[in-house]
């Protein structure tokens, strides 16, 4: 007789669940995450009361919210650390199946792990920097004690494997801690809908037919990797930077050093990313240090080859030369590029791409949580870890 699944076993209980996260927006990776998981958990009937302070009401369709005093801006440890107590006088009075947080510091049955540890940062800073932080710096002192405090909870949920080895690395932590992906949005973001406004949208860049147009989306320009990336554009490429523009004095000058000011486009915020795919050849994200990096899934749903560093979380979704690549240092990345030159290579990893993405998407990213909200409260754990 084939074994029920937990879902199986519990499909009609709806469960009651507190959301717990400062800003419930729908920008922002880790503020994505929550919006998308959550409009698919209530859709399978559960209950949900968030707690946040910054809100989108516009996202909150079917909660009950609970409005957190937005203390202490001037700091961002301080202004984290308010959350989280006032989340908690919150919750004393209340009973739930589940209290869900996304973010340091808060009680509760499970917390995601969006973010390399504060602990991980200290490795970059020189020994006399460490020893100031350490012992001298109270921002410091706060943000670990928070991070204590969430790696304790009963259960975590990584965004990747390399954020769950982070926590293993710092935290010593290893029991109840499952890797939980983002998602994409399949209808959004696939090869149909690109394929429908490519033509368009090349034709509002002027890019030429054999021009091979080179997508790079994110803010944070340096951790993302820009500066690898910029020298590494070829002949007939053309960049499109699309972000927050940033140190622009700094890119401004590689960009002349490397003399390519006519092939590289920094396009700034945009309301309107499916254009900026549509247009696109090749999709990079090349950076020093990313937990998940969801460009590179969206860009893979699209049918679009992909290309990322050994650094990023979302690095393990790809069989380097089947469906996107890998580099380990900067000097492949040109010749990764240059390979992709070549039109059939591409549509054929960008198929093998598009196939990947079917296997992560938000649905089966809030399936995962289903399964394990039914796990916490069939266990009936207490709220506050030990």
């Amino acid at each position: 007789m084939k074994k029920q699944t937990v879902l199986e076993k519990h499909n009609n209980y709806k469960l009651n669940i507190a959301l717990v996260i400062k800003n419930f927006v729908a920008t922002g990776g880790a503020e994505r995450y929550a919006v998308e998981v959550a409009r698919r958990i209530l859709k399978k009937g559960h209950r949900i009361d968030l707690y946040a302070k910054n809100i989108d009401k516009s996202l909150t369709k079917g909660m009950n919210v609970f409005k957190v005093p937005d203390r202490l801006k001037f700091s961002s440890a301080l202004s984290l650390y308010s959350f989280s107590k006032d989340v908690s006088k919150l919750l004393a009075d209340k009973k739930y199946d589940v209290i869900h947080s996304h973010d340091k510091g808060c009680e509760g049955h499970v917390s995601t792990l969006h973010t390399f540890s504060y602990k991980k940062g200290m490795e970059k800073m020189s020994l006399i920097k460490k020893l100031n932080e350490f012992g001298l710096s109270p921002r410091a002192w706060l943000y670990i004690h928070m991070e204590k405090k969430q790696a304790n909870l009963h259960m975590l949920a990584a965004v990747s494997e390399i954020i769950k080895n982070d926590v293993k690395t710092y935290y010593k932590r290893t029991n109840d801690v499952f890797v939980i992906t983002p998602g994409v949005d399949i209808e959004k973001f696939s090869p149909q809908r690109i394929a429908v406004e490519r033509s368009h949208a090349r034709e509002s860049e002027n890019l030429k037919p054999d021009d091979i147009a080179v997508l790079f989306v994110g803010s944070e320009f340096r951790r993302k990797g820009l500066d690898r990336l910029i020298p590494a554009i070829g002949d007939n490429m053309k960049l499109f930077v699309v972000g927050r523009q940033e140190h622009m004095g700094h890119y401004r000058h590689l960009v002349k050093q490397y003399n390519l000011s006519d092939r590289i486009c920094f396009t700034g915020l945009t309301d309107n990313i499916i254009k900026y795919y549509a247009l696109s050849d090749i999709v990079v994200l090349p950076s020093i240090s990313e937990a998940f990096g969801m460009t590179i899934l969206e860009g893979m749903a699209c049918g679009l080859p992909v290309v990322t560093s050994s650094s990023t979380g979302c690095s393990f979704l790809i069989d380097t030369g089947k469906n996107g690549f890998v580099f380990q240092n900067q000097r492949e990345l040109a010749g990764i590029l240059n390979t992709l030159k070549d039109k059939d290579i591409r549509k054929r990893i960008g198929n093998q791409a598009g196939e990947t993405a079917q296997k992560h998407t938000w649905d089966k990213t809030a399936r995962h949580y289903e399964e394990l909200y039914y796990h916490i409260a069939n266990a009936n754990l207490p709220q506050k870890s030990s």
